[in-house]
């Protein structure tokens, strides 16, 4: 069976993920990690050249449970921080636009794009000014098929569609809004323009006067434009604003018919939009005369969205993109400026810590990682090298993600690549299994914490609590709650739904920078 999925239905599933993040029942998080994407070169998930050929991710259960172990950090997302996208298309002069057509298809392409879909037509523009409108005419007809160059920008911010300038281009734009400028520093893009959110309920008086502008139901203005693809030949000659009819499912529509000597239609401006329409025919009967024009014309109105232009604004611009921004910075010990990320996810209700959890983590903010707060370090520790201690059961094993020197907090992961065999990376038997494969925890002990590049400390058993006094005179938040000098992640791992996966060469974070986190979603 020939079927589709149109455009219409990725459109709502875009505005159905807007609206669950919205809703105060769930969380979603930007998360980074993977700080040793390229150590262990042997192991699982991990490749030598990541950096230079860095690896697409793979939608597998066993992949995401390992991108689950190596998961750092977490940025909750809000309303605030997603937005809708369209194709950033800036006003150029000299530059031909293609007007709003609802009759663009396979068997009748945009006439300067060869587009059959709406959305991929160049039907909008931004200005200088971040304000966007749509282009409901630009001078185009049968005989001149992809309309003039626009000459004049723009600029005004008038309800009503207008020309621009006076250079005479036969552009008509219509206002639709303004990109505010916190979304220009959140959301701006070489590639695309950000769309304000909650356009249908926002009580934002710009949008409101837009929104209800284009409500035909209330100003009664539907049909804007009547396409000429063919002036015919053979009618009335010389007539001058001469009303008819559009015949068609709606009612009330008329629009005004000049003619030159030869009987051509020259000119078709609507005289009044009428309501309910979805197609129309321009009745042209009262202009043909006694006898039988030579050539029909052909006069196609331009149906506008249902409720008009500017009412709906997420289905007349095709919205079916969206931007989640994130912002890491220095602010919180939970992200330390000393590690490094290759792996960007978006996370679904990760759950609180605990044995048998169900609560949804709700804060703005998580750390992922395992801690340990040590005393009497030695040696310079590694960003992803291998840590160890002597417990109990056998040898602790970790990858370091951070340490503060300042308040000697040291930060790891244990992912499954510490136990899988060390020469092929995977489950293949080797000796003393039973021992080294069993993940075991590092313990609040006197045994030192080692590092094969030299790095050792000892666990600081004597310290509990959220926050430390390292100097004396400036108490600094952990961000985690210790006991005994260990503390563990704030969310299971391995919770929640992972929605989105990105793999990136190795960024290095430093004291000195913030990473915007900007992340494109397209249904």
């Amino acid at each position: 069976m020939a079927a589709i999925v149109t455009d219409q239905f990725r459109i709502l599933n875009a505005n159905n993920f807007v609206e669950t993040v919205e809703n105060s029942a769930n969380s979603y998080y930007v998360v980074v990690g993977l700080a040793n994407p390229t150590s262990p070169i042997v192991g699982f998930g991990r490749s030598e050249t990541w950096n230079t050929e860095t690896p697409n991710p793979i939608d597998s259960i066993n992949y995401v449970n390992h991108v689950n172990d190596t998961t750092t950090f977490g940025k909750k997302v809000t309303g605030d921080n997603i937005r809708r996208l369209i194709t950033r298309r800036n006003w150029a002069q000299g530059t031909k636009y293609e007007m709003y057509r609802h009759d663009y298809s396979l068997k009748n392409p945009s006439p300067i794009t060869s587009n059959s879909r709406l959305y991929d037509t160049s039907y909008y523009v931004m200005n200088q000014n971040f304000d966007v409108y749509i282009c409901l005419d630009n001078g185009s007809s049968g005989i001149n098929t992809t309309g003039n160059a626009s000459q004049d920008e723009p600029v005004f911010t008038d309800l009503e569609p207008s020309r621009a300038g006076e250079s005479g281009d036969g552009y008509i734009w219509k206002y639709l809004f303004t990109v505010p400028p916190g979304d220009i520093i959140k959301f701006d893009s070489t590639e695309y323009i950000s769309v304000p959110s909650n356009w249908p309920t926002s009580s934002t008086t710009q949008i409101q006067a837009v929104r209800e502008n284009g409500d035909s139901t209330v100003n009664n203005n539907q049909i804007r434009k009547i396409y000429i693809e063919k002036q015919g030949f053979g009618y009335q000659t010389n007539l001058s604003g001469v009303e008819v009819d559009i015949i068609g499912d709606g009612s009330g529509a008329k629009v005004v018919i000049d003619t030159d000597s030869e009987g051509k239609i020259t000119k078709a401006i609507i005289s009044s939009g009428g309501t309910g329409y979805t197609f129309g025919m321009v009745d042209l009967g009262s202009i043909q005369g006694l006898g039988t024009p030579s050539v029909r014309a052909k006069l196609i109105p331009i149906i506008p969205p249902s409720r008009g232009h500017g009412f709906d604004l997420y289905k007349e611009l095709g919205t079916d993109k969206l931007l989640v921004y994130a912002r890491f910075d220095d602010s919180t010990k939970d992200f330390p400026t000393d590690t490094k990320f290759a792996q960007i996810s978006i996370i679904k209700n990760p759950v609180v810590n605990g044995v048998g959890s169900t609560t949804i983590f709700t804060a703005s903010e998580f750390s992922s990682v395992n801690a340990i707060k040590v005393i009497s370090p030695t040696g310079d520790p590694v960003v992803g090298e291998k840590i160890t201690q002597t417990v109990t059961e056998g040898t602790a094993k970790g990858y370091i993600v951070s340490f503060d020197s300042d308040t000697n907090v040291l930060k790891y992961y244990q992912d499954r690549s510490l136990y899988f065999n060390d020469t092929t990376g995977d489950q293949t038997d080797y000796n003393n299994l039973s021992s080294e494969a069993k993940v075991l925890s590092f313990q609040s002990s006197a045994e030192p914490i080692n590092a094969a590049g030299g790095f050792q400390a000892s666990v600081d058993q004597n310290f509990s609590g959220i926050s430390t006094n390292p100097s004396g005179n400036k108490v600094v938040s952990l961000g985690v709650n210790f006991e005994n000098g260990l503390a563990n992640p704030e969310i299971n791992k391995g919770s929640g739904e992972l929605i989105y996966l990105d793999n990136r060469a190795t960024i290095t974070r430093n004291s000195r920078q913030k990473e915007d986190i900007k992340i494109i979603l397209e249904f």
